[in-house]
Order: C-alpha cells, then sequence, then structure tokens
C-alpha cells in the first residue's frame, strides 16, 4: 500500500513537472511574439506606412500590433499607453461603465462586442515565432484583454468576447475571419459575427416577441480594395477577392436594400466593422455588412450609428444628437450592440463620458 502511495505520488509530481514546463514554454512563446509586434510596428511608425507586410500575402495594420502589445491598458496603465491626448481620457473602463449604467437606468441592455485584432487571430502569419498551422490553432496572445473583459463582467456588462470563436474558425468553409489586404473583418466574418449575437440574444423575452419579416440572401465574390493594400502602394501585389453574403429583399439576382430602423429595439452603435460590406464606397460593398447580416439572422432590421473612425467617443456623442433631435428616440430601445475594434482601447483619442440624455 506504502508503494502504491508513493507511486501515485511521483506520478502527480511528473505531471505537475509536465504541466508546468508547457506553460513556461507557452509564456516564452507568447513574450516572444508580442516583443516582436511591438519591433513591426515601431518600425512601420518610423517608415510611415500603417501597413505591416506578414506571409502569404497577409498584411497587418501597424497601430494594431502596437495595441496587441502594449501591456495592460486601463487605469493607472492607461495614460502610459494611450493615443489620448488629455491623460484623464486615457482610461477606457470608466466610460464603458458610465454607458452601461446610463443605459441599464433606461432598461436598455448592453452587449459590448470588441472586434479581435487580425493579428491574434492569425500570428503564424506574422511572427516568425510560429509555423503556419491550419490543422492547430495558435496560443491566445491577447492576455490584457482577457483581463479586462473579466473586469468589465464584474460590473454586470455582458461581453461577447470573439476570440476563441475567432481562432478555432480562422479557415472557415466560406471565407477567413479577417480580409487579408484590410483592417476589417471579411464578408464571412460579418455572417458569423451576425450568428454568434443572435445566439446571444435569442433568449430575450422581448425578442419573442417581434414580427419577423423573410429576408433573401445571395453568396457573391468581388475584387476589393483593401486599406492595408492601398497604404502599401504595391500594384505588383493582386487584389483580394472575398466572398460577401448580400441580403435583401425581393429576389436573388435583384436585390433591394434593408434600410436601418430608427424605431428598432436593436441598436447597432460603433466603427467603421459596422459600416464595411454595408454601406458601398470606400467600405467596399453593399447590403453585405452586420447590419444587413443582423435584419437576416433577427428577421428585423436593426438601427444603425456608426462612424468611420473611432468608435469610442464619436459614436456616443452622435447618440446623444440623435436623442436631441428626437425626446422619444430612446423609448422604444431594447438592447444596444457597442461594436468596434479592440486597438480602440489604447488608438483611440480617448474615451470620455458622454450623457445619453440631453
Amino acid at each position: 500500500m506504502r508503494w502504491k502511495k508513493i507511486y501515485v505520488l511521483l506520478v502527480c509530481i511528473s505531471f505537475w513537472f509536465i504541466a508546468t514546463a508547457s506553460l513556461y514554454a507557452e509564456t516564452e512563446s507568447v513574450s516572444k511574439i508580442i516583443d516582436q509586434y511591438a519591433s513591426l510596428a515601431l518600425s512601420a511608425k518610423q517608415q510611415g506606412t500603417i501597413t505591416v507586410s506578414g506571409k502569404d500575402g497577409w498584411l497587418f495594420f501597424g497601430s494594431e500590433l502596437h495595441f496587441v502589445s502594449t501591456g495592460p491598458f486601463w487605469g493607472k496603465a492607461a495614460a502610459k499607453v494611450s493615443r489620448a491626448t488629455k491623460p484623464e481620457f486615457a482610461d477606457p473602463l470608466p466610460a464603458i461603465i458610465d454607458f452601461h449604467q446610463q443605459l441599464k437606468k433606461m432598461g436598455i441592455e448592453l452587449l459590448l462586442v470588441p472586434v479581435p485584432s487580425k493579428s491574434v487571430i492569425y500570428p503564424d502569419f506574422l511572427s516568425d515565432t510560429l509555423e503556419i498551422s491550419r490543422g492547430k490553432p495558435p496560443l491566445r496572445i491577447d492576455k490584457e484583454t482577457q483581463v479586462f473583459y473579466q473586469l468589465l463582467k464584474k460590473e454586470g456588462i455582458r461581453v461577447l468576447d470573439l476570440t476563441s470563436f475567432f481562432i478555432d474558425n480562422r479557415f472557415h468553409k466560406d471565407g477567413a475571419i479577417f480580409c487579408k489586404q484590410d483592417t476589417h473583418w471579411s464578408g464571412n466574418g460579418c455572417v458569423l459575427v451576425a450568428m454568434n449575437i443572435r445566439d446571444e440574444i435569442q433568449d430575450r423575452p422581448w425578442l419573442k416577441k417581434m414580427h419577423r419579416s423573410a429576408y433573401t440572401m445571395e453568396w457573391k465574390s468581388l475584387p476589393i480594395e483593401g486599406d492595408l493594400w492601398k497604404a502599401l502602394g504595391d500594384k505588383n501585389i493582386r487584389q483580394e477577392n472575398i466572398s460577401v453574403r448580400q441580403v435583401g429583399t425581393g429576389r436573388a439576382g435583384a436585390l433591394k436594400s434593408i434600410a436601418s430602423d430608427p424605431q428598432s429595439p436593436v441598436l447597432l452603435v460603433g466603427d467603421s466593422h459596422n459600416l464595411v460590406f454595408h454601406s458601398g464606397d470606400d467600405m467596399q460593398a453593399r447590403d453585405a455588412g452586420l447590419p444587413d447580416q443582423l435584419a437576416l439572422e433577427l428577421g428585423f432590421p436593426v438601427d444603425l450609428v456608426a462612424v468611420r473612425g473611432s468608435g469610442a467617443t464619436p459614436a456616443r456623442v452622435n447618440l446623444l444628437r440623435r436623442a436631441q433631435r428626437d425626446p422619444n428616440y430612446w423609448k422604444n430601445k431594447k438592447l444596444v450592440i457597442w461594436c468596434f475594434a479592440s486597438r480602440e482601447f489604447t488608438q483611440s483619442d480617448g474615451w470620455k463620458k458622454v450623457p445619453l440624455l440631453p
């Protein structure tokens, strides 16, 4: 019996050493990737470009790499790593909590949907530390954002952290999650996010009472002029083609756009991730963005307040302006989906508290 106990103890110690060694190796690998990102971001800034070239034609955003490599970005650390011109607005935590509390007082739920960084989902297409792998998902390197999301959840804020889902589906059958040559997610990325949001809110009582419409959808392949591709200025690199799922009314081949509805109980607010493939022109396409995919998945149009710049403060300022024009603007709202690039936590011009009512 004594030897059995000793054997069990030795086995446990062996497993502990193996787990500890594995954890140490993982920590070392993540540290090397982060250091490389910091170096690449600095190099891009010194060269006066936003684009960092990766492997197999993948392009990355220098500001995003800077964000991923900054470390903690809230509390006392915020002013040291933020691009905010005024230190008092560097910390995103107070502004997000304030937004949540204002909505809660009006009986409106907030769903925070930060867009994961492309370099976190596809690190093996940029870092020399990793080999490209389609079979084994890469390590999750965004340790600070995970801690930050837990802080938000402790404040009662619902956070839809898409990172692990994106990593697991980065080679999805309908296309990659992100564009190779653009800072935004792909057409298929919009589809998958809308499905995730639908699943996240499907048990809401008010949602079950909504009248649903049957919309039409069709997949199309189209070339895009990605912002990172244009900034690179290398015409020898062929433009990227991506697949988008266009949504509308009518029949396939002659779809009519679904207009956003200011009276909708669901409000989508944030940055250009809510406009790409939706508003056309430099946003690549129409009727295939996140608002369109949400309309298809939910069965009714959403309200949209999105800006081409920062989704941090300017988007909320636009909400105040709407309330100033329409005193009943918030009357029918049940859910606010706040969707913006996670790099905004440090790369925006600050996080001010903005009133929602005039």
